[in-house]
């Protein structure tokens, strides 16, 4: 393992979880959204990872239109920026843990099959899409992430057939087992992209010694890139440019820039790029991050 030289910046801009109330500066409409997208992009990010939420509530969405949206706007400003939308929505079930069968699913749960969580996908045909590698028990309380190895393969062969390069959301070691196992039955085309997801409980820990543990793990000649939540985003930031892997940060996996320090997306990557560049590497171009994971090249 060798420090990255060319490191890709992934901003991921708002995510799913419930911090709209916690911080003025998360993004909720398309407009916002896609503001938000070019202004990391400014910042140094080759690459914007893309939610949507309910312009009324906040609350996370699957809806098409908002992503046809966001993806639309960015575009208009010809801002060059690779694209990369979930599809890791549709996965939530909450359970009542006396009765687990009482009323199910409860309030909460947006449970669908593989294939429905990729219709924005099939329509917008974006440079990257992410396929979370497996179940998780997801935080406290009884709400679990819900990715079965059937669904997966499912998931998996549809993108492929799209022409699509999925990123491999690994939440645990198990993931990046059923990954590297996706990678054997040939469907997935190399060369393969991961992200190694630290701190969210209960998966992976943020700890050092299990990144190192699951870079160990990758397939030859993958590409990765890790990040961990909260504080230890800049942290994790170093962390992966020294085992040899590129970096993710934004306001989904982190609110502050400091204690008590609300941030910004673009703030982020600002901060990323100097502690890149301060460890001796250099911030990849989208077209440079283009060439590194294999995808199609942005029109002229």
């Amino acid at each position: 393992m060798s420090i990255t030289e060319n490191v890709i910046i992934t901003c991921a801009l708002t995510g799913a979880g419930d911090t709209v109330r916690k911080s003025p500066h998360v993004p909720v409409t398309p407009e916002q959204i896609a503001r938000n997208a070019v202004e990391a992009a400014d910042a140094g990010a080759a690459v914007v990872h893309i939610h949507v939420r309910d312009p009324e509530t906040g609350a996370p969405s699957r809806d098409p239109k908002l992503y046809r949206e966001v993806v639309e706007r960015i575009k208009e400003t010809g801002t060059d920026v690779v694209i990369n939308l979930t599809a890791g929505m549709g996965g939530d079930l909450v359970v009542d843990p006396d009765q687990p069968l009482a009323g199910f699913p409860l309030p909460g749960s947006d449970l669908v099959g593989g294939l429905d969580r990729l219709p924005h996908v099939e329509e917008l045909l974006p440079d990257i899409c992410t396929l979370d590698c497996g179940s998780l028990n997801f935080g406290d309380g009884s709400n679990l992430y819900v990715s079965t190895p059937d669904m997966l393969r499912a998931g998996a062969r549809r993108i492929q057939e799209l022409g699509v390069r999925p990123e491999l959301e690994c939440f645990d070691t198990g993931h990046l087992w059923f990954a590297k196992q996706l990678l054997a039955e040939g469907l997935l085309d190399d060369p393969s992209v991961f992200q190694l997801c630290m701190g969210i409980p209960w998966g992976a820990p943020a700890d050092p010694g299990v990144l190192q543990s699951m870079v160990t793990m990758l397939p030859e000649n993958s590409r990765w890139a890790s990040f961990a939540i909260g504080r230890m985003q800049m942290p994790w930031v170093a962390q992966s440019i020294l085992l040899g892997g590129h970096v993710r940060v934004g306001l989904e996996d982190n609110l502050y820039l400091g204690k008590g320090t609300k941030a910004t997306n673009a703030q982020l990557v600002e901060r990323a790029v100097t502690l890149t560049e301060s460890i001796g590497a250099r911030v990849a171009s989208p077209d440079e991050a283009r060439d590194i994971l294999g995808l199609r090249k942005a029109a002229a």
